[in-house]
Order: structure tokens, then C-alpha cells, then sequence
């Protein structure tokens, strides 16, 4: 049997821990990633790549802000381009009841530091004339943007090799377990691990490496819907959102128009396959001609999913295990983690190394599930029939 020793390991190897690894090796520790399979091969590479910082969940803004921040220096940082524009991002209302809740957020997430603009029916026909009729007001952020998410894990996996920090690949943690030297993790294929401090960024499978700590979360998965058009003329800088979640939309620099729509679709954790169902598509294609009509005659050349972990609440779970000293968990991001990465390791990264730190974490404890830890089954299916799973 193959052994290893290290100071840090971190099961799981998506752009929450490639960005956790990073910020880690900068300060010295070289941390040792293991993937099941090869990294960003899930919901790290086929997200839809959104930058959005406004319409978060408050607590959030926090990390949000300073994850943009470095947004700003990725390609600084990278050596490479990863395709960060800030192009702004439009969060669109399509009745009364979703301007009155546009508005509220922006009071609310003043007091975090974001100032979205409120722009009423005439103020958005003169700016973003090529927004259907209907849409009765939108809130503009421009400090959001978008990135390519295919391009972002491979250029983290590249900046750390230059850094000799290693990523096992293709490697499946089986168990692990706490004892007096730190932590012992066994892999499928037959090798061992030991680390003094341990890293839960598993991603959709994360809810069993903290099963085996006592600590059970009700976690589920499902699979984005994502597709993209042909290339188009170039006519669109910000992302377009509905307030309800239904669809985004963007168009990139070449000119096609990629496409999100909620409800997700159907994963499989154990299969490792995720769809997008044909009649997702079509729905996907109407909303997208409702809000913006120009793109009506659109023809769209491929679509794509894959496998993304949630919990009930759409909120993530990042901090220390509440059982397990030299623990700590981040994942279940719920389908908007892209944009909180490079804060998310920053801050994992400082609470290994220095105890703490001054972004605010406590939202997001694993310990709130305490008193619940299976999935409501009738909690989902309402949810994800009715199309309100929020990004």
C-alpha cells in the first residue's frame, strides 16, 4: 500500500479547492488535493459562470465582494486569461411584485458595501432596448460579471504544479478517520493518506465524507441546465436574469449566447451522469425569446450538465466540523459557488493557518442541521417542479 504524509489534504478537487490550495502554497503549505475523478470535472467546469454578486443571500455579500476583488486579479495572479469580464449584470422584473423585491434587496445590501441601481420601465427601454416589452423595471450591478469555467481549473491545476503541490487524480477517498496523530483516509485504489488537518471540499459527494465524522447534512444533487447558441452579432454586454431565477442569459465575446433555466435536471452521484432534458430545452428557448425577442429564431448547438451538490436551504456549508477538530468543511454551494472560489480559499486558508479570520463565516455552520439530516423528499419536488430553485 502507497503512503503519504502531509500537513494539509483536501478531498475533493473543484475550484474551491484548487483556489484553497492556491492561497495555501502562496503562504508555504504545499496541500495535497485528491479527486475521485480528474479536477473541475463537475460543477467546477460546467457552470454557467456567473459573477453575480448581487442578489445573494445577505451574509454572503461579505465573501462575495472580496471573491470579486480577486476576480479582478485572477489573470494577474493565474498567468493566464481565464475570460473574468465585468460586463455588469441586469436582474430583471417582470411584475410588481418582483420590482418591490429588487428594491428591498438594494436598501438591504447597501448596508454590506453593494449599491445596485434601481432603473424603472422608461430609464431600461433607453438603455437595454432589446429587453421585452413587459419587464417593468431591473436592478444593474456593474460591478458583476462572468468568467469561463472551463478555463479556470485547469489554469489553478497549472499554477499549482508550478508550485509543487500535488493533485492526485482519479483517486476515490473510501473512509477516513480521526486519531491521535491527525488523520488517517484510505482510497479506492489501495493507498493511504495521513494529514494533520483535513479539508471536506467534496463537492456533490462531500455529505458522505461528513457522515463519517457524525456530522449527516441533507444534501442532494441535480444538474445545471446549461446550452449556448450559434455564434451571433455581438448586441448584449450584461448578463440578464430574471428575479425568479428562471433564466440567465449572456453573450460571450464570439458571440454566442449561453443559457441557464431553473428547474435543474436529474444527476446520478453514484453513476456519475447528469442530463439535460430534451423538454428543458425548448422551455429554456421560450423564456429566452419572452425576455429577449431578438433572439427568437436562435438556434442552439449544444447543451451540457452535470452534477452539482445543494442543500435545502440554498445555502453552503463552509467552516470547522462541529465534532472533529482539524476538520473543516466548504461545499453544497448550491449552484453560485464559481464566484465566491478565490475568497472561499483565501478565508479556508486562513483559518487553518492563523485561527481565524475577518470574513464572517458563521451563516454558512454545518451545525445547523443538527436537528435535521434527511432530505425532505416533498420539500424538493415542490421546489424543483415548480421552478423556483434559485442560483
Amino acid at each position: 500500500m502507497t503512503a503519504r504524509s502531509v500537513q494539509v489534504a483536501i478531498i475533493g478537487g473543484g475550484v474551491m479547492a484548487a483556489w484553497t490550495a492556491f492561497h495555501l502554497a502562496r503562504r508555504g503549505v504545499k496541500a495535497l488535493i485528491v479527486e475521485r475523478s480528474f479536477a473541475g470535472s463537475q460543477a467546477s467546469g460546467v457552470n454557467y459562470g456567473s459573477m453575480r454578486v448581487q442578489g445573494r443571500y445577505l451574509p454572503q455579500l461579505p465573501l462575495s465582494l472580496r471573491a470579486q476583488a480577486i476576480w479582478e486579479e485572477s489573470e494577474k495572479l493565474l498567468g493566464v486569461d481565464v475570460e473574468f469580464r465585468r460586463m455588469g449584470h441586469i436582474h430583471v422584473a417582470v411584475d410588481a411584485a418582483q420590482m418591490d423585491k429588487i428594491e428591498r434587496y438594494a436598501v438591504d445590501a447597501a448596508a454590506y458595501g453593494l449599491h445596485p441601481e434601481i432603473v424603472g420601465r422608461d430609464a431600461l427601454r433607453r438603455r437595454w432596448p432589446w429587453v421585452a416589452q413587459h419587464a417593468v423595471g431591473l436592478s444593474w450591478s456593474a460591478l458583476d460579471g462572468a468568467v469561463n469555467p472551463r478555463l479556470v481549473v485547469p489554469a489553478l491545476a497549472a499554477a499549482l504544479r508550478d508550485m509543487d503541490v500535488t493533485i492526485l487524480q482519479g483517486r476515490r477517498v473510501v473512509a477516513a478517520e480521526k486519531d491521535g496523530r491527525g488523520f488517517a483516509l484510505a482510497t479506492e485504489e489501495g493507498e493511504e493518506i495521513r494529514c494533520e488537518l483535513l479539508l471536506n471540499m467534496a463537492g456533490a459527494w462531500a455529505g458522505e465524507v461528513s457522515a463519517w465524522f457524525g456530522e449527516p447534512v441533507p444534501l442532494f444533487v441535480a444538474g445545471p441546465s446549461e446550452m449556448v447558441t450559434e455564434p451571433l452579432p455581438y448586441f448584449m454586454e450584461p448578463t440578464l436574469q430574471i428575479v425568479d431565477g428562471s433564466i440567465v442569459v449572456r453573450q460571450v465575446e464570439r458571440g454566442n449566447v449561453i443559457v441557464a433555466g431553473h428547474p435543474r435536471g436529474p444527476a446520478d452521484a453514484v453513476a456519475m451522469r447528469a442530463r439535460m432534458p430534451g423538454g428543458k430545452t425548448l422551455t429554456n428557448l421560450q423564456r429566452v425569446a419572452d425576455i429577449i425577442p431578438c433572439l427568437s429564431g436562435a438556434s442552439i448547438i449544444r447543451t451540457w450538465s452535470g452534477i452539482e451538490g445543494y442543500m435545502p436551504d440554498m445555502i453552503p456549508v463552509i467552516g470547522p466540523s462541529a465534532t472533529t477538530s482539524g476538520l473543516w468543511h466548504a461545499f453544497a454551494f448550491s449552484g453560485h459557488g464559481m464566484q465566491l472560489a478565490p475568497a472561499l480559499g483565501a478565508v479556508m486558508s486562513e483559518f487553518v493557518l492563523d485561527g481565524r479570520s475577518a470574513t464572517p463565516l458563521d451563516a454558512f455552520s454545518i451545525a445547523r442541521f443538527r436537528e435535521k439530516a434527511a432530505v425532505d423528499e416533498e420539500y424538493l419536488k415542490q421546489e424543483f417542479d415548480a421552478g423556483i430553485v434559485k442560483v
